[in-house]
């Protein structure tokens, strides 16, 4: 292969058009959007007067596609901040707070530390993690640590819905796996959190788009595939907003779209089709609270905010797989959450700040076991044509980690056909 077409912007698709481009293809990236990032992406709001996410990703230092595109852009020197493995949690219920704090080295010695591991549990609890280890497709999370577990409130419950934004009665068990295997069970040195300094878009977006012009690429906005056309078991046209482009022999094609995008394009492609939201909600805080919490994140439990994030002036949370409160009026959402961040900060009674509430209605495919199933291979039924977006098979969950990790493995797919076909010609 010596020219690659990678349609999305997503990063996914960046990661893809990036390692392509780095290999010495001649590379076009096509958006149908005004700009690239698709799900993780940053602007600033005008309501609140600074720079926000659309939503909140947490990432860890054990994600090595993630650390690989970071290192590939410089930002990883000048973007982002890594913190301690130490997840520390605030319980609404019973007002006690705690951390989670792990141990760097492969044992887990932080276990039997009852300072170090969620208050009431055991040592015994712990071999739940072996239950999830040894899952098999079809179980989910509730069915294999039920709810009077002792870790399933404190831990099982918010570690599946931030990782799978699915709930645990109906999460595939089996995709929380390669997370432990590549977090967890390496200790804390590949738990640490890998905060951005200036959001999303700074951090992973924008250096990715300026690496990739520097790179030659030719990147298109405002251009939406609509149509594939194959022959001869290959993909031999693209319909770009209308305008149609020949592909060659030495042409790959890459579809960095979502699923319902994949396969309105390409409908023998079986992909998930089955949905979980997330809502995000933007408090910009009163000064008198700005820096009032020492911790960069903080989990919540017993409540309707999950995580809640803190930078500078704007505390921002997350409710993953929020069915239940996605249609709710956007003042009674506001209000509710801001009493258990309030509270929170040792801050009951503060009035409501302003506010942004951004809603993503399809946020990441329902990771449930028959959605799971429904994951297609990356390499399609064209010889010259692969999928990527964290909705393919990669064995990861739906995370910027498995998007990042889908583009570079659809792109070394399109670099081995490309080797395999210079060694025939040889």
């Amino acid at each position: 292969m010596k020219s690659a077409h990678v349609i999305g912007a997503g990063m996914s698709g960046l990661s893809c058009a990036l390692r392509l481009a780095e290999a010495g293809l001649e590379v076009t990236l096509y958006e149908a959007g005004p700009r690239a990032g698709g799900r993780c992406r940053s602007y600033h709001d005008e309501k609140l007067g600074c720079v926000i996410d659309n939503g909140n990703h947490l990432v860890l230092s054990g994600n090595q596609a993630v650390a690989r595109l970071l290192a590939a852009t410089g930002a990883d020197k000048t973007e982002v901040t890594v913190g301690e493995a130490r997840f520390p949690f605030f319980d609404l219920d019973s007002g006690e707070r705690w951390a989670l704090r792990l141990s760097d080295g492969r044992i887990p010695w932080w276990v039997f530390r009852p300072s170090r591991r969620p208050p009431g549990t055991q040592l015994s609890d712990y071999l739940s993690i072996l239950k999830i280890m040894r899952a098999g497709r079809e179980a989910t999370v509730a069915s294999l640590i039920p709810k009077n577990h002792p870790l399933y409130r404190c831990f099982w419950e918010p570690f599946t819905l931030a990782v799978l934004n699915t709930a645990p009665e109906e999460a595939a068990a089996c995709l929380l796996r390669p997370v432990f295997e590549e977090t967890f069970a390496r200790g804390g040195a590949e738990c640490r959190p890998v905060l951005t300094r200036h959001g999303l878009s700074a951090a992973l977006v924008e250096p990715t788009v300026k690496r990739l012009e520097d790179l030659g690429c030719d990147i298109r906005f405002g251009a939406r595939a609509r149509a594939v056309t194959a022959a001869g078991g290959r993909a031999v046209a693209l319909d770009i907003g209308g305008e149609e482009i020949a592909l060659g022999q030495d042409d790959a094609v890459v579809l960095a779209v979502s699923p319902d995008n994949a396969t309105a394009l390409l409908p023998q492609v079986t992909a998930p089709d089955r949905y979980r939201p997330i809502l995000n909600v933007h408090f910009k805080l009163p000064d008198e609270l700005v820096g009032r919490s020492k911790e960069p994140f903080l989990g919540l439990l017993g409540g309707l905010s999950q995580w809640v994030f803190f930078r500078d002036s704007v505390a921002s949370v997350t409710v993953s797989a929020a069915s239940g409160a996605i249609n709710d009026p956007p003042e009674t959402i506001a209000g509710t959450s801001w009493r258990e961040v309030a509270r929170a900060l040792v801050a009951e009674g503060t009035p409501l700040p302003p506010y942004r509430i951004i809603k993503e209605k399809r946020a990441t495919f329902a990771q449930t076991p028959a959605q799971i199933a429904k994951r297609p291979k990356q390499r399609s039924v064209y010889a010259n044509l692969w999928l990527a977006g964290d909705w393919t098979e990669v064995e990861l969950p739906a995370t910027i980690e498995g998007s990042v990790r889908s583009g570079e493995t659809a792109a070394r797919a399109v670099l081995d056909v490309g080797a395999k076909e210079n060694v025939a010609v040889l």
